[in-house]
């Protein structure tokens, strides 16, 4: 992906969103190659977001911390 400066400065945070899932951005001034943003070796290997597969997980039955108290009540008498 090629981007001019005046570009770079107003998205830096989505560039870098960019470059941290792998791509390679071309900054250019005056249509001139001036610097790349390439991802740091080794940060590709991130772990994959799990928040879709926390949302589908439903609870059946009571909650671990109702049982637990149940537990503790029952104990004490």
């Amino acid at each position: 992906m090629e981007v001019n400066v005046k570009e770079a400065r107003k998205k830096i945070s989505a560039l870098l969103d960019l470059t941290q899932k792998g791509e390679e951005i071309l900054i250019l001034r005056r249509g001139k190659k001036v610097a790349l943003l390439v991802p740091v070796p080794g940060s590709e290997k991130r772990l994959p977001d799990l928040n879709d597969f926390r949302n589908s997980i439903t609870i059946k039955g009571k909650s671990l911390s109702q049982i637990v108290v149940n537990g503790r009540d029952e104990e004490r008498y």
